[in-house]
């Protein structure tokens, strides 16, 4: 499928983005780390048959312009609640975040809790993740570091939000409070031998945790699938958005029913 993408104006600059569908809940999906709104090809035709659908490419991806200003958690959830404003795309939303996406996903229901409804963690980061560097190699380490030296010579890439990874985390962990809404981990169960057995475990850890943040929690796993099952395994992602879309609308009836009912 070919995404059909359209420039809007921001505060902070042009962005690419997608609209499709009609219906609700509305869904916004959030891309992962410098990850494009094709990400989301096999998954887009089915899910905007139910819903209207919002993706966007971020500050530095493809048609976006270049972030001018560090792409911190704060900044990166204020663009994207000014463009849904922009775009007339009105709250509550269904968040899908994956990887790098689903710390966006994760600050945005705790700065604007009466804003989501429901949230798909797709293969998403964990706020702990941010420890696994620890049980990285020394080449590993100093490969990564030399990519973060070239980085800051470039106008644009100092900027880059993977260089801002810890402030977001440390935004999470300031604000204790998460809406008690329907919530789903998705998580990958293929085995990647690049990936040391330490790091998989405590990931895996990591993911499980994620469930503790609602009452209303599940986990499924796309065992097939490494990080990216919205490509490897598009069925599993779409049924798993179209469950929780499901469980809002319920919740929505029941909220009508007993608000009429006081009546």
């Amino acid at each position: 499928m070919k995404i059909v993408k359209s420039i809007m104006e921001t505060s902070k600059g042009r962005l690419q983005y997608n609209l499709s569908g009609n219906g609700k809940p509305n869904i916004v999906l959030i891309n992962g780390g410098s990850g494009p709104i094709e990400g989301w090809m096999k998954i887009l035709p089915e899910i905007s048959k139910s819903s209207s659908v919002f993706s966007y490419n971020r500050f530095g991806v493809t048609g976006s312009d270049k972030p001018k200003e560090s792409q911190d958690g704060i900044t990166i959830v204020r663009v994207l609640r000014e463009a849904l404003s922009i775009v007339g795309f009105e709250p509550p939303f269904l968040l899908v975040g994956h990887s790098l996406g689903g710390l966006y996903a994760n600050l945005y229901a705790r700065l604007y809790p009466n804003e989501v409804a429901g949230i798909v963690f797709l293969e998403s980061s964990h706020p702990n993740d941010i420890s696994l560097n620890e049980y990285q190699g020394k080449t590993v380490k100093a490969i990564n570091k030399m990519f973060r030296m070239f980085d800051s010579l470039s106008s644009h890439k100092q900027f880059n939000e993977v260089n801002f990874v810890k402030q977001t985390v440390d935004k999470i962990q300031q604000i204790d409070t998460f809406p008690e809404i329907p919530l789903f981990v998705i998580t990958g169960g293929r085995e990647s031998r690049m990936v040391p057995e330490d790091v998989r475990k405590k990931r895996i850890e990591n993911q499980l945790e994620l469930l503790s943040l609602s009452s209303n929690s599940k986990h499924i796993i796309a065992r097939n699938s490494g990080h990216f099952p919205q490509l490897s395994e598009p069925t599993i992602v779409i049924e798993t958005i179209k469950d929780c879309a499901k469980q809002i609308k319920q919740t929505h009836r029941s909220s009508t029913f007993m608000l009429k009912g006081a009546f």
